[in-house]
């Protein structure tokens, strides 16, 4: 798996998991328990991971969503 996004926000995390089940691009939703060892404040970024064979296709749903920004350097 590779990394798609990093992020602190909830609601972009929701989003950009919501584009890629739309688009049926197997994923996971990394580290969204963690909220429970920093106190649910969110300071712990969680992560969207995309299996390698459709990184190139999530990535062009995230730029064709005004998203690209977003898009993590490690991926």
């Amino acid at each position: 798996m590779k990394e798609l996004v990093r992020s602190n926000d909830a609601v972009l995390i929701s989003f950009v998991d919501a584009l890629l089940n739309d688009a049926e691009i197997p994923h996971f939703v990394a580290d969204s328990h963690m909220s429970i060892l920093d106190g649910s404040i969110g300071v712990l970024p969680r992560r969207i991971l995309v299996d390698p064979d459709h990184l190139i296709q999530a990535r062009r749903i995230l730029r064709d969503a005004d998203l690209g920004h977003e898009i993590s350097e490690m991926s």
